[in-house]
């Protein structure tokens, strides 16, 4: 088993681009598996962790409603918004500049086999992370994702989660609300969720967050949840 994370920085990337090279690098993955599974046992297969932060965006899940899309294809040209149907779950998001975007690629072969596991250790990344911060984030019952105030009339979305997995190799992963403009998530129905706004860190704490220093809060927490025995900045 090989619990060596290759962390990629990708700054600031194409949505296209970004979800190319994740099949890329997911296909990369699946080859070595079906190499091992057919006998040779001196493969290895990696693990990546990719950091962006893409252009606006918007992109809805395999189980998506695109009635939860507000704009029309005319509107979205003129916003300047990208439009992708992709192959992870759960329903619409955004994406934009001043938001962390978590790409882990990880054979969880690696690690354990449990997809319900991996989400919530997706999810405690980030509840630990922000608490860094001093907020109070949690899960909300049926809801992937991280909340504030789970079970009051003030619930709201801090960060999105949506993966696909393939013989056991993930992709997508989750967007955390940074510095993020808000303002974006009114032209859609978040998460295909109604009665629950969305909100970030900046809107939480009433200033701007240094995002570099958040993604080391984020990698902290990750590689110590996943139980990581060395990174490496690839």
């Amino acid at each position: 088993m090989n619990k060596i994370l290759k962390i990629k920085d990708l700054c600031s990337k194409d949505y296209k681009e970004t979800w190319d090279f994740q099949t890329e690098l997911l296909d990369e993955i699946v080859l070595l598996k079906r190499k091992k599974r057919d006998g040779d046992q001196s493969v290895v297969t990696p693990n990546y962790f990719l950091l962006v932060e893409h252009p606006h965006v918007y992109t809805l899940g395999k189980s998506g409603d695109i009635e939860h899309l507000l704009l029309n294809e005319t509107q979205l040209e003129q916003k300047g918004i990208s439009f992708y149907k992709i192959n992870r779950g759960g329903d619409i998001t955004y994406h934009g500049p001043g938001q962390i975007v978590g790409y882990p690629i990880l054979d969880l072969e690696n690690f354990f086999t449990d997809i319900h596991k991996y989400l919530r250790l997706l999810e405690e990344t980030i509840i630990l992370t922000l608490a860094d911060y001093g907020i109070k984030a949690e899960r909300s019952a049926g809801e992937t994702g991280v909340w504030l105030d789970v079970g009051t009339p003030f619930a709201r979305k801090i960060c999105a989660m949506g993966i696909r997995a393939s013989r056991w190799v993930t992709m997508h992963g989750f967007a955390l609300n940074v510095n993020v403009d808000l303002g974006y998530f009114d032209h859609i129905i978040p998460c295909g969720i109604r009665e629950k706004s969305v909100t970030s860190m900046e809107a939480e704490l009433g200033r701007k967050i240094p995002e570099n220093e958040v993604k080391q809060h984020i990698l902290f927490h990750f590689k110590k949840l996943f139980e990581i025995q060395a990174s490496v900045l690839d």
